[in-house]
């Protein structure tokens, strides 16, 4: 049974667009696939998240206040994730990655948010993906893949069908951890772990379904970009 690991943006999940039927097409494929694979979700806070950080920063908040403001948004669509999901932790959301990895083994689904302060949940989601030496990494966010630039502000962009992550680590900084609420495809301190542990890592669309689908059944990218190392 492989191991699968998937740090989903909430934007994927409660954008003010978000399909109900998108939802239910993606429950039903999560749980399709149980029956050959182990699923880690980590999700992330998206725009909720996002505005009480910009709401509380201009108050005058600080960094610590704002992540922990930034984990309490990951909880919550974590918890409204499990609702929808048969197969998972519907009663507990666990905090630590140890304690999603034990959960793991009465639930086939094990959804969690963030963990602490100056951890993403890209990050947490590499780290899940290390220690429980996952057979693929996924990041499901609002874009297609990777560009030199970020499609949504900018017009002339590069996509990659595939990168290096010493290259990728040039594109967003750097490996340090920047602030919370940052907004960037995939974070500094990800990169780092996805890097030192050779996680087979790809980023896509988390709303291409199929493009889903087809990565973690066949292992074949139809959409999206593959990390090298």
């Amino acid at each position: 049974m492989e191991t699968i690991v998937i740090s989903i943006g909430g934007s994927i999940i409660t954008s003010k667009d978000i399909d109900p039927l998108f939802l239910k097409k993606l429950s039903k494929l999560l749980v399709d696939l149980t029956r050959e694979h182990r699923i880690f979700l980590v999700v992330g806070g998206g725009n909720i998240a996002r505005k009480y950080i910009e709401l509380g920063r201009k108050i005058g908040l600080d960094e610590k206040k704002l992540d922990k403001i930034g984990i309490a948004s990951t909880r919550f669509n974590a918890q409204f994730l499990t609702m929808i999901l048969d197969k998972s932790n519907k009663d507990e959301i666990p905090e630590k990655i140890d304690d999603a990895i034990e959960l793991s083994k009465k639930h086939d689904i094990i959804v969690m948010g963030g963990t602490t302060p100056g951890h993403s949940t890209d990050m947490v989601g590499a780290e899940l993906a290390e220690k429980t030496k996952a057979d693929l990494f996924i990041i499901a966010t609002n874009v297609d893949g990777i560009y030199d630039k970020d499609p949504r502000h900018y017009k002339n962009v590069k996509k990659f069908k595939e990168i290096k992550i010493d290259d990728l680590i040039k594109i967003v900084g750097g490996t340090d951890w920047k602030k919370a609420g940052s907004n960037v495809i995939v974070d500094g301190p990800a990169c780092e772990i996805i890097r030192r542990s050779k996680i087979k890592t790809y980023v896509i669309n988390g709303k291409n379904i199929d493009a889903l689908e087809t990565l973690i059944r066949e292992h074949k990218l139809i959409d999206g970009t593959e990390i090298k190392i």
